[in-house]
């Protein structure tokens, strides 16, 4: 439902009009990588947002899937493309996460690549179904301490392993002495199914997914991360709320960047057409309506946000100890 409203508001933007004849950028249609997998939640938000940046700049943003290696091989393509400014990543923080958890990466997050905003981030929710019988935090500990000792452990999910959701349950299963098992996916569409199902007991999953599971009684949150109580289960507490580390305030990024070394009157062109896209009530709304947390940041202080979730990362991956071949 969401991705038809979002698609639905992209269309009502893209009134591109053919570009000048002129011998200065942007002078070619702009490709956006989304390095994951088609049809997800930021596939959907670089398409509302870039639909307003090509009417902005008169040229069409082509918005292509390059999903592998928790977003690395997308994140490595555009790293090593021409810096001219028409080869771009739509990314989430995992293009610095990714490096950090990956025994090799091909890439550097801060050095290869210059950062032109950040549109904001995304809680998450962790989440079960109702059939486990656990109305709070509390209870499901019980119940998975319980199953562990009994030498059945409960098992949890993970969009991809190395990602916000698979670190953040490690950590919480380390911290409560659960010994959950973590069973990794290739997106978060398998993993929901598998949640939905019980072939998994519990998963910590985008809100904007998930929405429509909480809304209907498929899915049960019984915390969510980051500063704040999410608006569609504004009944769940926030981590912090119950008394975990200030670690789980965390709701990561999502942004936009080019090659490092791209002219910075290009990336001062593109940083402009984001800020409006980000400022237009159209696309405010829709990214609101999926409980999206906008803060927009400009590109200096989008690479300090990139330099400050690299550290914390790098902490909590040695913190879990875990590691990605």
């Amino acid at each position: 439902m969401y991705r038809r409203s979002v698609l639905a508001a992209a269309a009502g933007l893209v009134t591109v009009r053919a570009a000048r004849a002129q011998g200065t950028w942007p002078d070619r249609p702009i490709r956006v990588v989304v390095p994951y997998p088609p049809g997800g939640a930021t596939d959907v938000w670089a398409r509302l947002v870039t639909a307003s940046m090509a009417e902005r700049l008169g040229q069409p943003f082509v918005v292509e899937s390059r999903a592998g290696a928790g977003g690395m091989i997308g994140a490595e393509y555009v790293a090593k493309s021409p810096p001219d400014g028409n080869t771009l990543v739509f990314a989430l923080s995992s293009l610095v996460q990714s490096p950090v958890v990956f025994r090799r990466s091909p890439y550097d997050a801060e050095a290869d690549f210059a950062p032109i905003g950040q549109l904001g981030g995304t809680p998450l929710v962790f989440a079960v179904r109702p059939e486990l019988g656990t109305a709070t935090l509390a209870e499901f500990i019980a119940k998975a301490r319980a199953a562990e000792a009994a030498g059945t452990p409960f098992s949890y999910g993970s969009y991809s392993p190395g990602s916000t959701g698979h670190v953040f349950s490690q950590y919480f299963s380390d911290l409560e002495k659960l010994g959950m098992t973590h069973v990794g996916y290739r997106g978060e569409a398998p993993e929901l199914i598998d949640l939905l199902s019980g072939r998994i007991h519990c998963a910590l999953v985008s809100i904007t997914s998930c929405k429509q599971y909480f809304r209907e009684g498929k899915l049960r949150g019984l915390a969510s991360m980051g500063p704040r109580r999410v608006p569609t289960v504004p009944d769940v507490p926030t981590f912090i709320e119950l008394g975990y580390p200030r670690d789980f305030d965390w709701t990561g990024f999502v942004g936009l960047l080019a090659p490092a070394r791209t002219p910075q009157p290009v990336i001062a062109k593109l940083a402009e057409a984001f800020r409006e896209a980000v400022e237009r009530p159209e696309v405010r709304r829709v990214l609101l309506e999926q409980d999206f947390l906008i803060d927009w940041q400009p590109p200096e202080r989008f690479r300090e946000s990139i330099r400050e979730a690299k550290a914390r990362w790098v902490d909590l991956v040695n913190r879990t100890g875990i590691t990605v071949e």
